[in-house]
């Protein structure tokens, strides 16, 4: 099969404009496409002035979609792996009836918590989440996981403790703006990135810093870029802490006001040494406590950490010193500060949901920490993880350890994975079932940040799905039958009473059969999807799951979702919410709110201040003396670095990247001088984990002993002869699982010890 380019030389088919979304990173922009001729391939793009929250702004990523959809890998079939490792085709019936026997004997053998699931999120497939809760619930499985737990659980689990919630900022509007291990000019993270940080260092009344030891894009355009050493943030913004503690600079009448524990902050940080901060972190003294008197001294200051500090050192404790940093000056609920979230669905809860089973790892919003997983399966533990169930997600290649990860997969007694193509853990798994696209189905984004006017968008589907892949509703919905779990004419008696009596009908019935039999709520979303999704108006029958989150979302925030124009009472306002997404083609405003409706949904109305156990980990911060390299490993490699062309690795085509095809490793010219290396020289990088040939660009950007990959690579994809081809390196080759966080397990890829050689190509 030909690749498909990016854009058709056709002309579109009509002038006509569709609206759907940028799957690439977290925002899904709104993005308006034009269809060529054939019907199938996208011919062009533009950003949706449309959208509540992007209002037209597109990277220049959103252009290569068709990359996405249009696939020389494209799964067709259902597939089966075979005795000597190779796949066959299977139908579909074939592959439902023997999962179900595999899963429910596993079940009944060993306990339906012995089976796992990966997966509930992908960049805008998010809505599969709902519907695997058919299977997962009829089998008994109860631990799962995906890909924010290798991210971003220490950041919610500190946030959910001070706030009760997690929080954002205000970017668009704060005086002062802080990027902490992150480059918006790449990963964005916020609405009109690019347009934002432009706004912000052309304004002499705001302040943009950067907190990063490469000199990003974003830290070109900063007012203050602080180049702290890799790996030690947690120094620097200690001192910045006790800068404002040990200056009296923070806001004790509205700490009285609105937060508790300020005594045991101060007392920490009353006796940290600035200076022995300052040297260790790499940055003078004056310039950590200058900048620490411009964020204390700010009308509005608005800090985001990203994956430059939630995948390194003393990770967690980062997330709490940089919300104590703005917290104590009283940014917090007020504009151009931080706020607390209220979306339709929860995907950022941090609340600690025990430890799992083999490990004892501490478990954050139900996901177990990505780092154990394979020693929760490679184990003779007699709760150890016998089946799993992955889903729009690829560990074998994005989890720590991916040689690890492989021997997890194998040793499995039964292991299904649900995606569009034949991906790297597709190829160690039992069963491939084939899954439609985002873009043939509804979907939507459940990473809506905004205030005070939050939005959600309901994607329509822009293609027609190839015979042979089916929604992941329906799988779920068919693994389910074949358990058993779904009562006979159930579904027609439901179909009935919306057909002939309404919606209003339909609602009470629902919840009716729910209250006489709660096992029922194992199937709900299946079941909405077969009886409710049919009579959705624009194909959007994969959406149907939505109208019971509507629901709860009008139950626990009626007064947010009136106030955004929707109307009705207790029962009728989330119909109303459900009909407003459904018929918004580029997506509605669901809430309204005021800067004081932040402290009404936090647990007292106040913050806490003192986390006693992270804490303690600041009074040792001057006594640790930091040693992250060796002489065997001098060098600290970030593996797996944002960069203009690389993006999640949906897009498995190298072709979509118009620079740096093969992902060349970033070091800095002392460094490559030192080695005899020069741009292009072919290079061995090696770790604890492995080792893996690389070319080398050299970089001025790139601090003396800190060297980098970009993320994204390493995929395997036909070439024109239809031969399979690995492009790149994938950075987990080189990373393993005892480099985490002693928290919540979040991996340091971004202070990896290895080495770096000369050799010649070709060996």
């Amino acid at each position: 099969m030909a690749d498909v380019p990016h854009t058709s030389s056709k002309s579109p088919a009509s002038d006509d404009w569709l609206s759907t979304a940028c799957i690439l990173c977290s925002l899904n922009c709104g993005v308006k496409v034009q269809l060529a001729g054939d019907g199938k391939t996208i011919a062009r793009t533009k950003g949706d002035d449309a959208h509540p929250a992007s209002q037209g702004y597109l990277c220049n990523k959103a252009s290569r979609l068709n990359y996405y959809q249009n696939r020389a890998d494209r799964l067709l079939s259902p597939m089966r792996r075979t005795a000597e490792g190779d796949y066959e085709a299977i139908d579909w019936d074939t592959a439902i009836t023997e999962i179900a026997a595999k899963l429910s004997h596993i079940r009944d053998t060993h306990g339906g918590d012995t089976i796992f699931y990966y997966g509930g999120g992908g960049q805008g497939n998010h809505l599969p989440g709902a519907y695997a809760r058919n299977t997962l619930a009829s089998v008994g499985a109860k631990w799962r996981s995906n890909a924010l737990a290798q991210e971003k659980t220490g950041e919610f689990w500190v946030a959910d403790r001070m706030f009760g919630g997690y929080n954002h900022g205000d970017f668009h509007h704060a005086q002062v703006a802080v990027f902490l291990g992150k480059n918006p000019w790449h990963s964005h993270g916020f609405h009109r990135a690019r347009a934002t940080i432009r706004e912000i260092a052309k304004d002499p009344q705001r302040t943009l810093i950067v907190i990063d030891p490469k000199r990003t894009e974003t830290a070109d355009l900063a007012d203050i870029h602080l180049a702290v050493k890799p790996a030690r943030d947690a120094w620097l913004l200690a001192g910045m802490v006790a800068t404002i503690v040990q200056e009296g600079l923070y806001n004790n009448p509205w700490l009285a006001e609105h937060t508790d524990g300020l005594d045991q902050v101060v007392e920490t940080f009353d006796q940290v040494d600035v200076e022995d901060c300052a040297r260790k972190s790499g940055i003078d003294a004056d310039s950590l406590r200058s900048t620490a008197r411009i964020i204390a001294d700010a009308d509005s200051v608005a800090v985001f950490e990203d994956l430059g500090v939630q995948m390194n050192r003393h990770s967690t404790l980062v997330s709490y010193l940089q919300r104590l940093l703005w917290l104590l000056c009283g940014h917090f609920a007020k504009p151009g500060s931080h706020f607390t979230l209220n979306g339709l669905g929860n995907l950022a809860a941090g609340r600690e949901d025990g430890k799992s089973p083999v490990v004892g790892a501490r478990i954050i919003a139900g996901l177990v920490p990505c780092n154990v997983i394979p020693d929760e399966v490679l184990s003779d533990h007699p709760q150890h993880y016998r089946a799993m169930i992955i889903e729009s997600g690829n560990p074998v290649h994005s989890l720590p350890d991916s040689q690890r990860w492989r021997q997890a997969m194998r040793a499995l007694e039964c292991s299904v994975v649900i995606d569009v193509a034949m991906t790297e853990t597709a190829r160690q798994a039992d069963y491939v079932l084939p899954a439609t696209t985002q873009y043939e189905k509804a979907e939507a984004t459940f990473f809506n940040f905004e205030f005070p006017d939050n939005y959600f968008h309901v994607r329509r589907p822009i293609f027609s799905p190839p015979v042979g892949p089916l929604d992941e509703a329906e799988i779920h919905m068919r693994i389910a039958e074949a358990l058993g779990c779904v009562p006979a004419g159930l579904e027609d008696e439901l179909k009935q009473t919306l057909e002939t009596e309404g919606r209003t009908a339909f609602r009470d019935a629902v919840f009716a059969k729910l209250a006489e039999e709660p096992t029922l709520m194992a199937i709900a979303p299946g079941l909405l999807y077969r009886t409710l999704g049919p009579s959705l108006p624009h194909n959007l029958r994969n959406a149907a799951a939505l109208w019971a989150v509507c629901h709860q979302h009008a139950m626990a925030s009626p007064d947010s979702v009136r106030a955004a124009g929707f109307e009705g009472d207790e029962m009728a306002l989330g119909d109303a919410l459900f009909d407003g997404l459904i018929n918004s083609p580029s997506g509605v405003i669901i809430s309204c709110e005021r800067w004081p409706d932040i402290w009404q949904r936090m647990p007292g109305g106040i913050a806490h201040l003192a986390l006693v156990d992270l804490l303690e980990d600041v009074a040792t911060l001057n006594t640790e003396l930091p040693e992250e390299t060796s002489d065997q490993y001098p060098l600290l490699l970030s593996a797996g670095e944002r960069r203009a062309y690389t993006a999640n690795t949906i897009i498995r085509n190298p072709q979509w990247r118009k620079k740096d095809i093969d992902g060349a490793l970033y070091i800095n010219p002392k460094d490559a001088a030192r080695l005899n290396l020069g741009d292009g020289s072919a290079a061995r990088v090696a770790t604890q984990g492995g080792s893996m040939d690389v070319v080398v660009e050299l970089s001025e950007r790139m601090q003396q002993g800190h060297i980098s990959l970009p993320n994204g690579l390493g995929l395997s994809y036909p070439d024109a002869e239809g031969q399979p081809r690995t492009t790149g390196i994938a950075p987990n080759e080189l990373t393993w699982n005892e480099l985490a966080d002693k928290y919540v397990g979040t991996p340091w890829h971004k202070s990896v010890p290895a080495r770096l050689e000369a050799i010649e190509r070709g060996h």
